[in-house]
């Protein structure tokens, strides 16, 4: 279903399963899904930081594949699924041992870039489980899982920024959960 309102706006209705949990909502063309996100489904988790996809603070997964959530129109995700931080934990009755080894290492600092590094090192622990290479892989057969040192953990989270300077604690962080 789509159509126009008054504010010659073009509307579509869009389902998101997010958090394990379908959503369908009259959804503007023009709203990214960061927005839908926090304004329309009070998942206030990730952050709204520089709105260019330069920061990292917005990171979701879409697919299972992060995401800046302040760059894509949630309309085009039709069917997607969505995990944010707040779906990190499962059911909620114990952290995630992302969210655990950042508590244990305090890699959060003030917290505001926290859930969008959390979402990225999944992503990261996902893509290099499958095999994915970054800028400093060395030489891994294609498809085998790329191992991951500082340097490969910090090349893959370097689209995330902290103004804190808490870089080090993050990589232990990731660090602790690999091991």
């Amino acid at each position: 279903m789509s159509g126009e309102n008054s504010d010659n706006a073009t509307y579509s209705e869009t389902t998101l399963t997010v958090n394990g949990k379908p959503h369908t909502l009259l959804v503007d063309h023009r709203r990214v899904l960061l927005d839908v996100l926090r304004e329309d489904l009070d998942l206030w988790g990730a952050r709204k930081g520089c709105d260019h996809g330069q920061c990292g603070a917005c990171t979701v997964l879409v697919d299972g594949r992060r995401v800046n959530s302040c760059l894509l129109l949630a309309v085009a995700l039709d069917g997607s699924e969505v995990r944010t931080v707040e779906g990190l934990g499962g059911d909620g009755e114990q952290l995630h041992p992302l969210q655990q080894a950042f508590l244990d290492r305090d890699a959060f600092q003030c917290g505001y870039c926290t859930p969008g590094q959390l979402c990225s090192a999944l992503g990261m622990l996902d893509e290099a489980a499958a095999g994915h290479p970054s800028r400093v892989t060395g030489e891994t057969p294609a498809g085998r899982p790329v191992r991951l040192d500082r340097d490969e953990i910090r090349e893959r989270l370097n689209g995330n920024l902290c103004r804190c300077g808490a870089y080090p604690r993050i990589v232990d962080a990731v660090e602790d959960v690999i091991r």
